[in-house]
């Protein structure tokens, strides 16, 4: 019965709608981020750096990637290419991971979400707060899977039916 709600719910408008929003919100948040760091590519490289994670000669060639990396999540989710919501999945998941890191470590840093010019980054040091934003961003995540697999999806339609 719960399953059955859950599905009816999303499978209204108000959660279509909430799904397209969602999408070009997070969209709107990769593009951000990869256009401020690419604006000025070697600062970020220096954030990258400071977490530690990487040799030298690699921490340059990762910062690019990874602003590529969002750049192409963000085109992705905007027009809703299949596997852009997996591959920014996975990079919120590595930010987070890195974000935990430099939070057990106490690194008093700029998490290097949005780029060198990010007011944010001037003012705070709050990888807390950048892991708890991301965290938020994971359950949007999660919502725009779930409303995905309640709308396109044959055999969880049948398997409602059943309980």
């Amino acid at each position: 019965m719960f399953l059955q709600n859950s599905a009816k719910f999303l499978q209204n408008r108000f959660a279509e709608v909430f799904y397209l929003l969602g999408r070009c919100l997070l969209a709107g948040v990769f593009l951000w981020s990869g256009l401020s760091k690419a604006y000025r590519p070697t600062a970020f490289a220096e954030t990258v750096g400071a977490y530690g994670l990487l040799p030298d000669p690699l921490v340059f060639p990762a910062a690019i990637l990874l602003i590529v990396a969002e750049v192409i999540v963000g085109i992705g989710l905007l027009i809703d290419q299949k596997g852009a919501l997996s591959a920014t999945t996975l990079l919120m998941l590595l930010f987070m991971a890195v974000l935990g890191y430099g939070i057990y470590l106490g690194l008093d840093i700029d998490c290097g979400c949005f780029g060198p010019d990010d007011p944010e980054a001037t003012a705070f040091h709050d990888l807390r707060g950048a892991f708890f934003r991301d965290l938020l961003l994971l359950l949007l995540i999660a919502y725009l899977y779930l409303w995905r697999f309640a709308n396109h999806s044959n055999r969880f339609c049948s398997v409602l039916k059943e309980v």
